[in-house]
């Protein structure tokens, strides 16, 4: 198990690529599965819906340029940890199959707006979770919280919750992947971003003693404003998430970010659908991942 993780951390610390973002979860699959032809008519049960979200995550993942030449790790939804691919457990598929470095979701969704900002919801059954993680084989998680404001009290927050739960994290064997997004619609998103570098600056300082973590963040109106994250020693990578920006307009903001990389989630789907031949499934994801590729390089 050990040297599986030193293996998965050094391809997540030095390899070319990006990170796959598959962990739609239930306030969000509608939406997803909308975008890939399925509407709310097609499920009559939660059940039924999750059921036809994993087919279409698995028929990402197994499609042919999902592979480990483009993309170094994916994100998942717990129901997807828990799951199989072929009779085979996801995250075991994805790093022995695929040499995909599996992250597992945790968060368990956002608290009402308050000081600008959403926190993450109380982690029910979190020590469990994360040993369960670990003996599916997955080398980090994703906790994600939001930022509408430049709202400095809000911010710092944020970021005080997030190296929290980050040290949580840390301390079960895992690497946290932590992702305070700043609302890309925010009047004050440049201001906010700021102050969020700083905040988020201030605690790498404070990590324990061999503790890492990887930074997850909308792409800065300043290019290169998260650059001296990306080389604090406590930092294994920088991913940038699409935010509600259009593949072609993320790409271009993350091209001129070159010490991230992409974590894209909707950017990666646009295109799919249900009905395209497997053929055209395949086109079309192709296209997505390469375009994605060569703006993270």
């Amino acid at each position: 198990m050990f040297d599986m993780f030193q293996d998965m951390r050094s391809r997540i610390m030095t390899d070319a690529g990006f990170i796959a973002a598959l962990d739609q979860s239930g306030g969000s699959t509608p939406k997803a599965l909308a975008l890939y032809g399925i509407t709310e008519d097609a499920y009559s049960s939660e059940v039924e819906m999750f059921a036809l979200m994993h087919q279409m995550r698995a028929r990402i993942i197994m499609a042919r340029d999902f592979t480990a030449e483009k993309i170094l790790g994916a994100i998942l939804f717990e129901r997807t940890m828990r799951d199989t691919i072929n009779g085979t457990p996801v995250a075991e598929l994805l790093w022995r199959d695929k040499g995909v470095v599996p992250f597992l979701k945790i968060d368990k969704g956002l608290e009402e707006t308050r000081d600008d900002v959403q926190l993450l919801k109380p982690i029910s059954g979190l020590t469990a979770l994360l040993s369960d993680a670990r003996a599916f084989g997955v080398f980090g998680t994703k906790e994600r919280s939001v930022i509408h404001a430049a709202n400095s009290g809000g911010i710092e927050a944020v970021v005080a919750q997030q190296f929290d739960l980050a040290a949580e994290v840390c301390a079960a064997g895992l690497v946290p992947i932590i992702e305070p997004e700043v609302n890309i619609h925010a009047d004050t998103k440049s201001e906010a971003e700021t102050l969020l570098r700083d905040a988020i600056a201030r605690h790498l300082d404070q990590l324990a003693v061999g503790h890492e973590v990887m930074l997850k963040l909308t792409i800065p109106n300043e290019a290169g404003l998260y650059d001296g994250l990306a080389d604090h020693p406590c930092v294994l990578r920088v991913v940038a998430l699409s935010g509600g920006y259009s593949t072609d307009d993320a790409c271009a903001r993350l091209s001129q970010n070159p010490k991230m990389i992409a974590s894209f989630s909707r950017a990666l789907t646009e295109g799919l659908n249900v009905a395209q031949s497997d053929a055209e499934f395949n086109a079309a994801l192709g296209a997505n991942i390469d375009k994605i590729y060569r703006a993270s390089l």
